[in-house]
């Protein structure tokens, strides 16, 4: 079977533009191994980051601690399931040091 790319595949197509290389190719991996429900939650993990960090960036502390502790609980459901989360963690621990979580 061929290998799912953004032009066979559209969760990729719509991803590609919006995300960073390194979550692309996350994304690229889980949905290759059949766990397109697994790229999903990547996928609300990193707009929660986005999200959170946009907060921080207007200096709406508390917002933006709430959607960390929503992304979180998304990146340890990935780690039970196995998946590589070390860049989510990285993002999630640069955003949290500016939340002052």
């Amino acid at each position: 079977m061929a290998k799912k790319s953004a032009r066979n595949n559209e969760l990729l197509n719509n991803a590609k533009a919006k995300t960073s290389p390194k979550i692309y190719s996350l994304l690229v991996n889980l949905v290759n191994d059949g766990r397109e429900d697994l790229a999903e939650i990547v996928l609300r993990v990193d707009y929660l980051l986005e999200y959170a960090s946009t907060c921080v960036k207007q200096k709406d502390f508390d917002e933006s601690k709430e959607a960390l502790n929503k992304a979180k609980i998304r990146i340890e459901m990935l780690e039970k399931e196995g998946v590589e989360t070390e860049y989510l963690k990285y993002l999630y621990e640069g955003i949290a040091k500016k939340s002052r979580l």
